[in-house]
């Protein structure tokens, strides 16, 4: 049985988090932009949205304003057990 990889990060601990980033417009410093991320990630270090942010402050005009998140983890390893049973009707 195959499972998708976002079941396997599931199961890992991963859990999806959501960023509401606030930038500033190159040339117009005074306009905020917003933009939204969404990634799975692993609390409390969050590796993927650090990563994400690193690369945006390193190659992307726009400089940050503020970084907003909420994490929710969907599954963890106690909420799933495999089943190897079937039950027929008729």
């Amino acid at each position: 049985m195959h499972f998708s990889s976002e079941m396997e990060h599931q199961l890992k601990g991963y859990g999806i988090t959501t960023a509401h980033i606030l930038y500033r417009i190159p040339h117009f410093e005074s306009v905020l932009q917003t933009y939204i991320w969404q990634d799975y990630d692993l609390a409390p270090e969050f590796p993927e949205m650090r990563k994400f942010l690193d690369f945006w402050q390193r190659k992307l005009d726009g400089p940050l304003h503020s970084v907003r998140y909420c994490h929710r983890r969907l599954i963890g390893p106690s909420e799933w057990r495999h089943v190897d049973g079937e039950f027929k009707l008729n």
